[in-house]
């Protein structure tokens, strides 16, 4: 019975080898130059360009499925979410908005996500140095919430004479 079991295994393993995944080791051609300090795009690069951008580096396990469904799952999600790649489409107040939300995500440790880092690119964690360099870039040109100008705001919190 045994036996019978893992040749089963094997069998169902070979097989879906066969389910082809368009999307594995395709990069669309858009590319945009980003406006990005080199310390920055080094850090985008090594932990958001896979799932975010048009250039997704393809390791060689991205070909044997099932892992290659869940990548190609998770890089076209990424790609929906937010593609740096493409940002030569939108205008730079939805830009300001993605960097915005780029920075929530991080803040909050849902980017990059667990699954990624684990165990194939431990280099992508974001030590606090890169927190502190993304915040920076990313919150550059950020306005308050309550549509407030910054310099208003600021003036607000200042003590009368």
């Amino acid at each position: 019975m045994l036996r019978f079991g893992a040749l089963g295994a094997v069998v169902v393993g070979v097989g879906i080898q066969f389910v082809p995944v368009k999307e594995i080791g395709n990069n669309p051609p858009h590319r945009y130059k980003m406006d990005a300090p080199p310390e920055v795009e080094v850090i985008l690069r090594r932990a958001c360009f896979d799932c975010h951008s048009n250039e997704t580096k393809w390791p060689i396990y991205s070909r044997v499925a099932p892992g290659s469904w869940l990548m190609a799952r998770d890089i076209h999600n990424g790609r929906n979410h937010l593609n740096f790649s493409e940002w030569a489409d939108v205008d730079d107040d939805e830009r300001q908005d993605d960097l915005e939300n780029c920075w929530e995500q991080v803040e909050s440790g849902a980017m990059p996500k667990w699954f990624y880092i684990f165990p194939f690119h431990r280099d992508a964690k974001l030590s606090d140095g890169d927190k502190a360099l993304l915040k920076a870039f990313f919150l550059k040109n950020a306005k308050p919430k309550d549509g407030k100008k910054a310099e208003a705001a600021a003036d607000e919190k200042k003590p009368a004479n």
